[in-house]
């Protein structure tokens, strides 16, 4: 019997598959930074100006001069700081979550990864802004210790230790991207 004639099957096309994301440069990370600084610095204005009518101290009528500077009292700065601190916490969780961004990191490009590649939970988001303030806390600390002996200018740069942290680290992730595991990649698509 002779072989069945062969015939051609049409040729299906190569599935493309997605591409995985890249780390976001370091550029492009400072650059949001500086971005994301801006948008903060106006969120904590807007909150400081709601915040005044509870921490203001008492009408410049009844101080014992009107053209002295009236400060808070110490309690009144300590909310003020503590409320701006939970205010930050609040845009950053929220921005963090459930695969939102912040305006920043849209304009940059950036998307905030666990460490499986989804979008961080409340607990992870929550944890990367606590380790963001390592490095005001470290150059606070220092200030005081050297203080004492005129030394206090030299910690200015522990501000920025969690953003140095990425010139020493093998992956090239901020301090508080290595503390709760978190990667900022590029996201080529935008969306």
């Amino acid at each position: 019997m002779p072989p069945a004639p062969l015939t051609a099957t049409p040729a299906t096309p190569p599935v493309a598959r997605p591409l995985a994301p890249a780390p976001a440069s370091l550029g492009r990370r400072a650059g949001a930074l500086v971005y994301e600084w801006l948008l903060l610095t106006a969120l904590l204005f807007v909150a400081t100006f709601a915040l005044l009518p509870l921490v203001s101290p008492e009408p410049a009528a009844v101080a014992p001069s009107a053209r002295t500077l009236q400060l808070p009292s110490v309690p009144a700065r300590a909310f003020t700081f503590l409320a701006l601190f939970a205010v930050g916490a609040l845009y950053f969780v929220a921005s963090w979550t459930g695969g939102r961004r912040t305006l920043a990191m849209k304009t940059w490009r950036l998307r905030l990864v666990g460490p499986d590649g989804a979008p961080p939970d409340r607990q992870r988001a929550l944890l990367r802004y606590l380790a963001g303030w390592l490095g005001p806390a470290l150059a606070l600390a220092a200030y005081l210790a050297l203080r004492p002996f005129g030394l206090a200018a030299h910690v200015v740069w522990l501000v920025a230790f969690n953003w140095l942290w990425a010139l020493i680290d093998r992956d090239r992730r901020f301090l508080h991207d290595r503390i709760a595991g978190t990667r900022l990649l590029y996201d080529a698509t935008g969306a």
